[in-house]
């Protein structure tokens, strides 16, 4: 404007001043009240015809610079330019004489404005995603991928914020009990339940939330204000086959630091899932104990309606010999005396614990045994062999339990050579356990039948109750030891038992 009056080219000084203020008020309000954008345009042709300058081509492309940033669409805004340079142009022709030279100026103004145009907007176009970029870098750092809700540090930098402001809120530590199961039956079902999860956590705080993450897999944290009542029953996942344990926090009542939340919060979930898991193992050892009992009960229906059958038939016999019952007392009392056999089998067998304990000399008690079956080996024609530790073997035990168990073992394997062989009983320690192996020469167990010999009533000889190797398992496990077994057909059986030293 100042050069124009300087030199003398205006054609008015007031419509100059005018339309110079009109422009200037059209840029600042331009923000607040959209239409003027359209105006600028034509109060920058006013503006230049009054000047007659080619310096106000810099003011062209400053609104063309300008426009570059409110459109959005490069097809959009390219013909809006190239209009705006047009206007220029043919102002400009209005006080310029039409020459050959003054056309190819108009044509180096358009190709000039097009660059200007192109450069612009391809540099506008890299900022705009650089933004995008940073942004979704942004949202990764502090989002989980999988549900869109706020990852572990996200979650920390929220908590942060809140407790820099002093705000009060609620931390609710949410955990997946049946996670596992449900991510070994499907990866892609278990992340469909995650996000089904994160969306029912969002419709259930939707307007009250002030923030939900996920993290550690199976670990969801909510964010709220402390007005926001929760109860177990808002809780309620089953529709979607999740079942959850839960701990609230609140800050500051409980807890100053987002360290002491987290801390608070993760022990609370620990002691309720340990809870819940002793719940569990009670219960399923409830179940067990409940199944063994059906076991032993029809077992010993079974074992002991055999007998009784048989004693019913000797006296219905009787009846026709004037109740004599003489030619069958030998079977009848054979029989009664298998019933108390196996009554007391059982009694030993229903004992909840061993009794007796103390400290004694493991050693002593295999000594014992030994002197105890050495000459019924000698009666089936067997070599009876014993290996002790030079070392002191202490354990605590009911000796006699130990000593029926092992005569047991002893006397199974005795039974087991159908021809002359060896039995041969070792006692040693191995890391802190004192270990006892009865090994003999016999035919050996076939596998199908190793995984059932310890079962309540099952047996491979003619005779016997099925309660023996089961006896000698539940003594073993009431002292804190294990028993188990290795087996080779036609090389022989190995029965190892192992007890904590005292």
């Amino acid at each position: 404007m100042i050069s124009s009056m300087i030199l003398g080219y205006h054609t008015s000084v007031l419509a100059l001043l005018v339309s110079a203020i009109l422009l200037c008020l059209s840029v600042i309000f331009d923000r607040k009240y959209e239409w003027l954008r359209y105006v600028q345009i034509f109060l920058l042709g006013v503006f230049h015809y009054v000047s007659q300058l080619n310096w106000c081509i810099l003011l062209y492309y400053f609104l063309i610079i300008n426009l570059i940033h409110k459109k959005k669409r490069f097809r959009e805004m390219l013909p809006l330019c190239l209009l705006i340079i047009l206007q220029y142009s043919l102002i400009r022709l209005t006080y310029m004489p039409f020459t050959k030279y003054q056309i190819m100026v108009v044509a180096f103004d358009f190709l000039s404005t097009l660059v200007i145009v192109i450069s612009f907007y391809f540099v506008s176009f890299l900022e705009s995603e650089k933004k995008k970029l940073y942004k979704q870098n942004d949202y990764l750092t502090f989002h989980d991928p999988l549900t869109g809700l706020l990852n572990y540090d996200g979650y920390l930098h929220k908590m942060q914020q809140l407790i820099e402001a002093n705000q009060p809120f609620q931390l609710v530590l949410m955990d997946i009990n049946n996670f596992k199961s449900l991510n070994a039956m499907n990866i892609t079902t278990a992340n469909e339940i995650l996000i089904s999860f994160s969306r029912a956590l969002r419709e259930l705080f939707l307007k009250d939330m002030l923030a939900a993450s996920r993290y550690a897999g199976d670990r969801f944290a909510v964010l709220l204000p402390v007005d926001v009542e929760v109860d177990s029953s808002k809780f309620n996942f089953d529709h979607i086959g999740i079942q959850l344990t839960y701990s609230i926090t609140c800050y500051p009542q409980e807890a100053m630091t987002y360290q002491e939340m987290i801390t608070t919060a993760e022990e609370r979930i620990f002691q309720m899932r340990r809870n819940s898991w002793m719940k569990g193992q009670e219960e399923m050892l409830r179940t067990e104990k409940m199944k063994m009992v059906g076991e032993l009960a029809a077992g010993m229906a079974h074992e002991i309606r055999n007998p009784l059958t048989s004693i019913k038939g000797f006296i219905q016999l009787s009846k026709n010999q004037g109740y004599n019952i003489k030619p069958w007392y030998e079977v009848i009392m054979g029989e009664i005396t298998r019933v108390g056999e196996l009554t007391a089998e059982f009694l030993h067998f229903s004992k909840p614990h061993a009794s007796n304990m103390k400290k004694e000399s493991l050693t002593d008690c295999v000594v014992s045994v030994y002197s105890l079956c050495k000459s019924e080996a000698a009666s089936y024609g067997h070599l009876f062999k014993i290996e002790l530790s030079d070392m002191p073997v202490d354990i605590f035990m009911d000796r006699d339990k130990i000593i029926q168990v092992l005569i047991n073992l002893i006397r199974n394997s005795f039974q087991a050579m159908e021809s002359t062989g060896t039995v041969q009983i070792t006692l040693s320690m191995e890391e802190h356990m004192a270990v006892i192996q009865v090994a003999d020469t016999g035919k050996g167990i076939a596998d199908e039948d190793l995984t059932k010999i310890f079962d309540p009533f099952y047996t491979t000889k003619e005779e016997g109750t099925g309660l023996g190797l089961s006896l000698c398992q539940k003594i073993v496990e009431d002292h804190e030891g294990k028993i188990s077994v290795h087996s080779e057909l036609g090389i022989g059986t190995t029965f190892t038992l192992r007890f904590p030293l005292a």
